[in-house]
């Protein structure tokens, strides 16, 4: 698959022919760095081993990347399967524990305080949180989750269903909420609702057996509850808990009114009695669904066409990408769900894995994979494999911007009219998905506050959050579907409180676009220069290099609220 990558920089500490995914040949790696920390008689040899350690890093980093690629993008390769689980079992617990001694060694060390201060703030920071958090307890425990989670997204990729007589799966059938004749795309719901509940117990399971581990993990490290562990694992250096419940207020008080308005407006347009869950993605003018590609070469070529247009450095990392097959992007069955970038740590390359089937959102996704993409490539030259890697806050900034940022070039797809329908989709998903992330999220720290917790109270929490964030979906006859509808998100299993950067990094993004508006080329050039930065500043830095503020308090909702309905009166009007 990757028969077209090669090194960024050549290889100075690991050996060139290393197996990365061969224990044997890496312990002898990590003995000779304790070794190099030990001996280091000053802050150079410090700094030296330091690099070192990081050229190891990112070779098994890059292992990894590759076996979890490959499993994804064929679940039911019984030997890609089998591959990514020995890395999982047998690398990454041992290289977690020989990571834990070297950054103990760091932390430690009589030379630290001689290392340039602006430069290893950040990875000297990391590096103590990981021995305040490490306890080889949880290694196994870590290897356990990983594997049940690999077992969700196996199970989730093999979902189909018959409609139009043929199988389907459950990321294709999407494209049928799309149509304008109401009660096919009721059928069309309801079977792929029905087919996900006749696997509720079984993923009820592994809910179950994952927040069993993961609160033995924070009892482990002597924290309360999980959310609190989560959070401080996560680097949250600069917000708490409780700043994430002030956010769910927020939310509450600015985007869920506005999100009332657009149900109400297509609860009139449609002029049904009530806005049911299959209402929700159909044109409410009764336009057939936008149809921006048949197939995936035109969907990159399109894509393609619109970087051209934004920027010049953009537009060849994305032909680049093209031209080492860095793309896996049409749907098929056995494909794992969802979408997602992923990094060649020694490669310094991005590769995107998507689930195309020719809608809207499959733009909107390729968009926002390309801006995580423009990350990895901007980050190139530094030389710290932790570096290249920001905060998700700030990383999810690089990709919803590209979304607002390119949706200004959709005409790449459609005539004038249908730009305008994509673009009000576009905003108005925008203003859906702000109490979809605070649902999620306070979902999320309900779960591991209330450790013990019966399915069936599980599901009366979940109901409360609906209730409250829901913006007023009709569910009469289908409470058991909307009880489980968090089935759906896979953060919960795979990335537990990975899901509110969402949130903080989507306002970041506004602000981003609201730039664009007064200056583009002068915020096209904040965004690219802050994306070069990677991981290397605090997330307040980051933010504010790209000429925004990290704040998610009612102060910045209010307004980027403002913004979405000020943007989508002038669209349809």
């Amino acid at each position: 698959m990757f028969e077209k990558i090669t090194l960024h920089t050549p290889r100075q500490f690991v050996p060139a022919d290393l197996n990365a995914g061969d224990w044997a040949s890496l312990a002898p790696l990590f003995d000779q760095l304790e070794q190099q920390f030990s001996a280091a008689t000053d802050a150079a040899q410090l700094e030296q081993a330091i690099l070192n350690w990081e050229e190891l890093s990112a070779a098994i980093a890059e292992e990894g990347s590759k076996r979890y690629i490959a499993m994804t993008c064929q679940t039911k390769d019984k030997t890609a399967e089998q591959t990514y689980l020995d890395f999982v079992e047998k690398i990454e617990p041992e290289e977690k524990t020989s990571s834990f001694r070297l950054a103990k060694s760091l932390t430690g060390h009589s030379h630290r305080d001689g290392l340039p201060a602006g430069r290893y703030k950040v990875f000297n920071r990391d590096a103590a949180l990981e021995v305040e958090l490490f306890r080889p307890e949880n290694i196994p425990l870590e290897t356990e989750a990983t594997k049940i989670g690999q077992q969700y997204q196996k199970l989730i990729g093999s979902l189909a269903v018959q409609f139009d007589g043929k199988e389907q799966t459950l990321v294709q059938m999407g494209r049928h909420l799309e149509e304008t004749d109401r009660a096919r795309r009721q059928e069309a719901w309801e079977l792929v609702a029905n087919r996900r509940l006749e696997e509720a117990e079984t993923i009820d399971g592994q809910l179950d057996s994952l927040a069993k581990r993961r609160n033995q993990m924070s009892a482990n490290a002597g924290f309360p509850n999980y959310r609190d562990f989560a959070h401080r694992r996560r680097g949250r250096f600069d917000y708490s808990p409780d700043d994430c419940l002030s956010f769910h207020d927020a939310i509450e008080q600015e985007m869920v009114p506005l999100l009332k308005e657009l149900h109400d407006e297509r609860q009139t347009a449609l002029g049904i009695e009530s806005v049911r869950p299959w209402d929700t993605a159909t044109d409410p003018q009764g336009h057939p669904p936008l149809k921006p590609f048949e197939e995936v070469p035109q969907l990159i070529r399109r894509t393609q066409a619109i970087f051209d247009q934004l920027d010049g450095e953009l537009a060849s990392w994305f032909q680049a990408m093209q031209d080492l097959d860095l793309l896996d992007l049409a749907n098929r069955k056995g494909k794992a769900p969802g979408g997602y970038q992923d990094s060649l740590a020694e490669a310094r390359l991005p590769f995107i894995f998507m689930n195309a089937v020719g809608v809207q959102r499959d733009v909107e996704t390729l968009l926002h994979e390309a801006g995580h993409a423009f990350h990895t490539m901007a980050s190139q030259k530094e030389s710290l494999h932790s570096y290249r890697h920001a905060p998700i806050e700030f990383c999810e900034v690089a990709s919803m911007a590209m979304e607002l940022l390119g949706g200004e070039y959709l005409g790449e797809f459609y005539n004038t009219e249908e730009v305008r329908r994509a673009r009000i989709a576009h905003l108005e998903g925008i203003v859906f998905v702000f109490p979809w992330i605070a649902t999620i999220d306070a979902f999320q720290h309900w779960l591991y506050l209330n450790p013990g917790h019966s399915a069936a109270e599980r599901d009366d929490a979940w109901d409360s959050l609906m209730d409250r964030f829901g913006g007023g979906i009709d569910w009469r006859g289908h409470e058991r579907a909307r009880a489980k509808l968090w089935h759906r998100q896979l953060h919960i299993f795979l990335h537990p409180f990975y899901y509110v950067e969402y949130g903080i990094a989507q306002l970041g993004a506004l602000q981003v676009w609201a730039n664009s508006k007064q200056d583009r080329a002068q915020a096209l050039a904040d965004y690219k220069a802050a994306l070069a930065l990677g991981g290397s500043r605090p997330l307040p830095e980051l933010f504010e290099r790209c000429n925004t503020r990290l704040d998610f308090s009612s102060k910045t909702v209010a307004p980027m609220a403002d913004l979405l309905r000020t943007e989508l009166a002038v669209l349809k009007n």
